[in-house]
C-alpha cells in the first residue's frame, strides 16, 4: 500500500482558509496485526515491544470518532441509567478503546470543514451527513483520507464491511479511491401501493406492467371502487413532490436521473423513454385519473388522499404505503366488503411491457458516510477503525445500538424483542446516539434477537429486499459532485427542468415549450455539466 509522505495544500470552500496536510508516517516499526485480535500497539505508538514487556497484556487500540449527536443522548448521557454499561459493552465487544467526539447535526458541515484545517488533530473517523461536496472532494484530493479499496473487502478481517454494495460505494469514491464507508439505507425502498380491497372488488390483480398501473388507475376512477354509487375517487395519488414521476421514468427505461448510452452518461430527459414516461403521466392527468390540482397539493398531506378513501394508489417509498395500511388497522377502517379491515397491496419493480425486465428506482443506498482520516497514522490505526466499524454491524452490537440494554431498553417476550420505556426522552436512554456510529452493512444484516413484526412489515421488507435485484442506480451520482458547474448551478437547473415537466403535464406549456426549456437548460450550464461529468466518468474507466 502506498503511503503519502507529504500532503499538498488543502483547498476548502471559499469561506475557509487554506491549510496544509503534513503527512505522518510510514509503516509502524513492528508488523501490524489486526485490532480484532487485540494484539496491535496503542494508537500512534510505533515503538517496538521489548522482551521485558512480553508478559504484559497488550494495550487496547485507541481511536477517536467524530459522530453526529442528534439529541444530546448517548454522547452526553453520562447520568442515564446504564450509560457506562453500554460504553463498556462496546469496548469489550469491539476490543477498541474509543473516544467519541459529538457534533450537532445542524453544525456538521461547518465543523467538518474547520476540523479538516487542523491537520495535526484530525479525529481518526469523521462523519459526513450528505453526499460528496467540494469540501470533501478537495480534502480527498489532498490526501486527507485513507483509500479503503485495499482493505474493506478482506472477508476474514471484515466479514460485514466486505459485503458493501459497490454501486453505493461509487458515491464515496474520488479519483478512483474509496474514501468512506456509507451509512446504509435500503436500496429497494421505492415501490407501489394500492387499495387491495378495491382491487379485489373490481377483479384486478397486482400490477406487473405500466399498462396494468394505468388500467388500475382508470378502474379506481371510473368503476366506483368504494361502492358508494358516486364518481368521487381517483387512481394515483400525487402531490407537488415529483418523486413518483421519477420512478415512472425508470419503469420506462429512462434511467435514474442519468443513463449510460453508447459509453457516455446523459441526463434522462435527453432520452426517448423520458418522453414516453412523461406523456404517460400526462395521459393520466388529461383523463382525470389524478387530482387536477396535484401540483400544488402539500407533501405533508400527500397520504391523506389514500387514507380518506379518495385515491387508491400510492407511488413512493414502500413504508408510506405500509403506514397507510397501519392507519387502516389502527383505526378499524372497514374494507369495501364491510366484513374486514381495509388493506394495501405492495408491488416492487414494474416492467415497461409484458415479458420485459422489471425495474425500480434505487435510492442512494446511504445517509452520509464515515471517513477514516490520516489522523489514523498507521495501518494498525486504520485496522482498529475498520474493526470497530465492522464489529458494530454484528447482531449483538446492532441490537445494543437500536434497542439498548435488556431490562432497560427492551425485554424478551416469547423469543421476540419488545421495546420498553418507549416514553423516555432520548437523554434518558443510555444507548441514544450509538446508532450514529453504525454502518449497517450489509444492508439486510440480520438482528438477533429478532424484533416481532406484523404481516405488513414482513411484506414491506420482503419486497424491499427483492427490489435490490431490479434497482436502477444513478450512474452519474459519483461524478456530479466533481462538476464545478453542477456545484454552482446544478440545483437551480434541475428545479427549472422539473417545473417545466410539471407545466407540460398540466397543459400549461406544449411540447415545443417544454423542449425550449430543455434547450435553455443546456445553454445555461447543462452542456458543461454533461461534459464535466463525462470527463470524470471516462477518467475512471
Amino acid at each position: 500500500m502506498k503511503k503519502s509522505k507529504k500532503f499538498t495544500a488543502l483547498m476548502l470552500t471559499a469561506a475557509m482558509a487554506a491549510g496544509s496536510l503534513a503527512g505522518c508516517g510510514g509503516s509502524p516499526s513492528t508488523t501490524p496485526t489486526t485490532a480484532a485480535n487485540n494484539s496491535t500497539t496503542a494508537a500512534n505508538n510505533n515503538n517496538t515491544t521489548t522482551p521485558a514487556d512480553s508478559n504484559k497484556p497488550a494495550e487496547m487500540p485507541k481511536i477517536t470518532f467524530q459522530a453526529i449527536d442528534h439529541q444530546g443522548g448517548f454522547f452526553s448521557a453520562g447520568n442515564a441509567e446504564g450509560h457506562e454499561e453500554v460504553l463498556q459493552k462496546v469496548k469489550d465487544y469491539t476490543g477498541i478503546d474509543i473516544e467519541y467526539i459529538p457534533v450537532a447535526n445542524d453544525s456538521l458541515e461547518e465543523i467538518v470543514g474547520v476540523t479538516l484545517l487542523d491537520t495535526k488533530n484530525l479525529p481518526m473517523i469523521m462523519t459526513w451527513g450528505g453526499n460528496l461536496n467540494a469540501t470533501i472532494i478537495s480534502a480527498a484530493k489532498a490526501g486527507a483520507f485513507w483509500n479503503l479499496e485495499d482493505y474493506i473487502f478482506d472477508e476474514t478481517k471484515y466479514p460485514n464491511l466486505s459485503k458493501a454494495n459497490r454501486d453505493v460505494l461509487k458515491q464515496v469514491t474520488v479519483d478512483g479511491h474509496i474514501i468512506g464507508l456509507y451509512r446504509a439505507r435500503p436500496i429497494g425502498r421505492n415501490g407501489f401501493g394500492y387499495r387491495k380491497d378495491w382491487a379485489d372488488k373490481l377483479g384486478l390483480s397486482a400490477p406487473e406492467t405500466v399498462e396494468d398501473i394505468y388500467n388500475m388507475a382508470k378502474a379506481f376512477t371510473e368503476q366506483d371502487p368504494d361502492g358508494d354509487g358516486q364518481k368521487n375517487t381517483y387512481g394515483l395519488c400525487l402531490c407537488k413532490y415529483t418523486g413518483p414521476i421519477d420512478i415512472i421514468q425508470t419503469w420506462f427505461g429512462a434511467g435514474n436521473a442519468w443513463v449510460e448510452r453508447d459509453g457516455k452518461l446523459i441526463p434522462s430527459h435527453m432520452t426517448d423513454e423520458y418522453w414516453e414516461a412523461v406523456n404517460y403521466v400526462k395521459r393520466m392527468y388529461d383523463e382525470g385519473l389524478v387530482y387536477s390540482d396535484w401540483a400544488i397539493r402539500d407533501t405533508n398531506t400527500w397520504a391523506d388522499g389514500v387514507k380518506n378513501g379518495e385515491c387508491g394508489m400510492m407511488l413512493d417509498v414502500l413504508d408510506s404505503s405500509r403506514r397507510i395500511w397501519d392507519y387502516f388497522v389502527n383505526n378499524n377502517i372497514p374494507a369495501v366488503n364491510g366484513d374486514e379491515i381495509a388493506s394495501m397491496g405492495f408491488v416492487g419493480a414494474i416492467a415497461k411491457e409484458k415479458g420485459g425486465q422489471p425495474t425500480i428506482t434505487a435510492t442512494t443506498g446511504m445517509n452520509g458516510f464515515f471517513m477514516i482520516t490520516k489522523g489514523a497514522k498507521t495501518e494498525a490505526d486504520l485496522e482498529a477503525c475498520l474493526t470497530y466499524l465492522d464489529k458494530m454491524c454484528d447482531d449483538e452490537m446492532m441490537t445494543l445500538a437500536d434497542h439498548g440494554l435488556e431490562g432497560i431498553g427492551y425485554e424478551m417476550q416469547d423469543g421476540y424483542l419488545v421495546d420498553i420505556n418507549t416514553d423516555w426522552t432520548p437523554a434518558q436512554k443510555p444507548h441514544t446516539g450509538l446508532n450514529q456510529t453504525v454502518c449497517y452493512i450489509p444492508e439486510q444484516a440480520a438482528r438477533n434477537p429478532q424484533v416481532k413484526k406484523n404481516e405488513r412489515t414482513i411484506l414491506e421488507e420482503q419486497i424491499k429486499a427483492d427490489n435490490v435485484n431490479y434497482a436502477v442506480f444513478n450512474p452519474a451520482s459519483g461524478y456530479l459532485a466533481g462538476s464545478d458547474t453542477y456545484a454552482l448551478n446544478g440545483a437551480t437547473l434541475d428545479t427549472a427542468l422539473k417545473d417545466a415537466r410539471t407545466q407540460y403535464i398540466c397543459g400549461e406549456i406544449d411540447e415545443a415549450g417544454f423542449r425550449s426549456a430543455m434547450d435553455t437548460w443546456l445553454a445555461q450550464g447543462g452542456q458543461q455539466i454533461i461534459d464535466e461529468v463525462n470527463a470524470l466518468y471516462q477518467a475512471d474507466k
